[in-house]
C-alpha cells in the first residue's frame, strides 16, 4: 500500500533525476524502477516506470528535437524497437511462472518468482555499469549501431534499463552534448512506445494482473509531472552539474534492490 510518503518519494526522485540526467540522456527509469518496486509487484513497477520514461521523454523531445542526430536514430532505433517487443514479451511470460523458492526469514516469507530473480540479476548487473565505468573507454564505429540498438531495445524491452547499454554505443559517435542528449531522448521514445504496447496488452489479457488501480495512477501521474518539473529545471541548470556522484547513488540503490528481488525479499 502506498501512502503520503511513497507519493512524495516517488514525486522527489523523479524531479531529482530527471533534471539531473537530461544532458546524460538516461538514468530516470534507472533510479525510479527500484522506487515503483518498493510499493508494487515488479511487473506493475516496470510497467508504471515505462508510462512515466516515456510521457517525460516525448517533453524532453520537444524541448530538444531540434538538435537530434536523425541519422543515428534511424541506424539504431529500428533494430532497437524491434528488440525491444521481444525484450518485453519476455517480461509477459516470466510474469505468469510459478515460484522457484519460498522460504521463511524469520516472521517473513520469501518469494522467489522466476520474473523476480531475472529482473534481480538483471539490475545488479546495471548497477555495476552504473558502479563501474566499463563503458567510457570503449571504442565503436558507427557500424556497429545496430548492434547496440539490439541489445539496449532488449533489455530495455525487458527490465526498462536501455540507458546505459545505449550511450556505450553513442557516445563514442563524439556528438554535441545537446545533440548527444536529443538523440539518446528520441532513441528511447522508440523504445517505450514500443514496450509499452506489449505491456498494456500483457495488463489487459491478464498475464500482468491488475495493473492501475486509482493509487497506482495517482502515482504515476506525480512521477509524471515531477519528471516535466525536473526537465525544465535541468535545461537551465544542467550545464553547471555533474553527475558522478548520482550515477555512485544510482548504483548503489539498484545493488540493494536487485539483490532484494532476487532474494524474494521484495
Amino acid at each position: 500500500m502506498i501512502g503520503i510518503f511513497g507519493f512524495a518519494l516517488i514525486g522527489i526522485v523523479a524531479f531529482l533525476v530527471s533534471g539531473l540526467t537530461l544532458f546524460a540522456g538516461f538514468g530516470l527509469g534507472t533510479m525510479l524502477l527500484p522506487v515503483f518496486a518498493l510499493f508494487f509487484p515488479v511487473e506493475v513497477a516496470v510497467g508504471a516506470t515505462a508510462v512515466v520514461h516515456f510521457a517525460n521523454n516525448l517533453f524532453k523531445l520537444y524541448l530538444l528535437h531540434r538538435d537530434m542526430a536523425r541519422d543515428v536514430v534511424i541506424r539504431f532505433g529500428i533494430p532497437a524497437v524491434f528488440a525491444a517487443f521481444l525484450g518485453a514479451w519476455l517480461l509477459t511470460l516470466l510474469a505468469d511462472q510459478q515460484p522457484v523458492v519460498t522460504y521463511a526469514l524469520g516472521k517473513r516469507e520469501a518469494v522467489v518468482t522466476p520474473l523476480k530473480l531475472v529482473m534481480g540479476v538483471l539490475i545488479v548487473g546495471f548497477a555495476w555499469i552504473d558502479l563501474l565505468p566499463i563503458w567510457d573507454n570503449m571504442t565503436a564505429k558507427s557500424k556497429l549501431l545496430p548492434l547496440g540498438g539490439i541489445l539496449s531495445g532488449f533489455f530495455g524491452g525487458l527490465s526498462g534499463h536501455q540507458g546505459a547499454l545505449r550511450a556505450a554505443f553513442i557516445r563514442p559517435l563524439r556528438l554535441e552534448p545537446t545533440a548527444f542528449a536529443a538523440t539518446q531522448t528520441g532513441l528511447a521514445c522508440l523504445v517505450d512506445g514500443a514496450r509499452i504496447v506489449v505491456y498494456g496488452t500483457g495488463f489487459l489479457t491478464g498475464h500482468f494482473g491488475a495493473f492501475l488501480g486509482g493509487a497506482q495512477w495517482l502515482a504515476v501521474a506525480v512521477g509524471i509531472l515531477a519528471a516535466f518539473a525536473g526537465a525544465r529545471v535541468g535545461k537551465a541548470l544542467l550545464p553547471k552539474m555533474t553527475v558522478s556522484g548520482l550515477q555512485w547513488v544510482t548504483g548503489g540503490l539498484l545493488m540493494l534492490v536487485g539483490l532484494g528481488l532476487a532474494s524474494g525479499l521484495l
